[in-house]
């Protein structure tokens, strides 16, 4: 793999305007990227979770890369953020689940959201990678819609008690906090808490092995039944979860669509290497205009997604130094939303190209491409389904009253 986009890091400096701290940022990414290529592809191989990815990024120092300094981590802006997941994500869209979930759902919310209290107590350890987040709004009969959501909790003399269950969670099994949404029992809006994982009545259901893809990411079904969570780990104001839930899936979002344009790199890599040296019909199958007619798509596609990723970057960066701004929110939603959209798909039909690059091979899951191929369609899902992603760049074109899901 090479480093960062096909270029060195004295470039991506010029070009961004990067400091001297963002550029350690990214030579650490580099360098832990090269560290879990061979760990990701054998755990990949044999369908398994990986379970190096965690110690490769703590040993790194990049489990806490978006927080703040005075918490312990290396407080980068989203660009230098996008700029780490885009390098990560050339080992796969595994890695690139685990850190966004940790990094852009459970830390910044907690550090967008959280009391002074939550944030010295939460943060620090997250940093170091002594705490992992993982991000429960999915229920079973409530993805796209959070107003399905079932998890309820009641009050009681110590904080809450919560039960119900969450389904596709990433993270989920090898979490020690669960970022949860749940509704009151006996009323109506949606509260999110810090939930330690340790606490009696939280359990994993069952690890979901049985995925077409993302073997090496961690996907679990929990239950939580009467798991009591004190006052204090309430996050943000009660009955305005939902404000916490989809301030972090614009993080997430652009976290995602940064992953997605490392699968792009790395395919494009793998078919250049692939097609130069495999020879049919008496020359390299790059010579072959068929083929490329694929290597144009993926470079086309890398290019036109990578801008739509840093402008919402770059709009998220201008939000952060504003959050009272509701015009600076919208459009790092939008954005957020427009770089995920067409990222996500840009990385599966790249990948199905460099997979009808390989040929045969291209189909075996041993190829360095089928991995790629499995796993990018998730991200058409997760975190915003293609739909979901159009009716709100849609609403946000056409104004809030023609939503279609109101």
């Amino acid at each position: 793999m090479e480093r960062l986009f096909q270029s060195s890091v004295d470039e991506v400096t010029r070009l961004l305007g990067l400091a001297k701290p963002e550029v350690s940022v990214l030579e650490d990414a580099d360098a832990a990227a090269d560290e879990l290529v061979v760990s990701e592809y054998e755990k990949y191989v044999e369908r398994k979770f990986n379970p190096e990815v965690l110690a490769v990024l703590k040993r790194h120092d990049l489990m806490g890369v978006p927080v703040e300094e005075k918490y312990g981590g290396r407080g980068a802006r989203q660009l230098v953020e996008s700029l780490t997941l885009e390098r990560l994500g050339q080992t796969g869209m595994g890695v690139i689940t685990f850190a966004d979930v940790h990094l852009c759902l459970g830390s910044l919310a907690i550090q967008d959201w959280g009391s002074d209290e939550q944030k010295e107590r939460y943060l620090p350890a997250a940093a170091k990678g002594e705490a992992v987040f993982a991000y429960g709004l999915t229920e079973p009969e409530a993805g796209s819609d959070p107003a399905s959501l079932r998890t309820s909790y009641v009050k009681d003399g110590s904080g809450y008690r919560l039960t119900g269950s969450k389904y596709l969670i990433s993270n989920g099994s090898i979490a020690t906090n669960l970022i949860a949404f749940a509704r009151p029992a006996d009323g109506k809006g949606i509260t999110a808490f810090i939930v330690d994982t340790k606490k009696k009545g939280f359990s994993v259901d069952m690890r979901l092995e049985e995925k077409i893809g993302l073997f090496t990411s961690d996907t679990s079904l929990l239950t939580l039944d009467d798991v009591q969570v004190s006052k204090e780990d309430l996050l943000g104001v009660e009955g305005k979860g939902l404000s916490v839930a989809y301030s972090a899936l614009i993080n997430g979002r652009i976290g995602i669509g940064s992953g997605c344009l490392g699968v792009m790199e790395d395919c494009l890599n793998q078919v250049k290497e692939r097609t130069t040296t495999r020879v049919q019909h008496g020359k390299e199958i790059a010579r072959h205009q068929l083929i490329q007619k694929h290597v144009a798509f993926i470079e086309s596609s890398l290019e036109s997604c990578r801008w739509l990723d840093y402008r919402a970057a770059i709009k998220k960066d201008e939000y952060d130094k504003d959050r009272t701004d509701p015009v600076l929110r919208a459009d790092a939603d939008r954005l957020s939303a427009v770089a995920k959209y067409m990222s996500s798909r840009s990385a599966f039909e790249s990948a199905d190209r460099a997979v009808q690059c390989f040929g045969g091979f291209g189909y075996s899951i041993m190829s360095p491409v089928a991995k790629h191929f499995l796993d990018s369609r998730v991200a058409r899902i997760y975190e915003g389904t293609d739909e979901i992603m159009e009716l709100k760049i849609a609403s946000s074109v056409l104004g809030r009253e023609f939503e279609a899901y109101r």
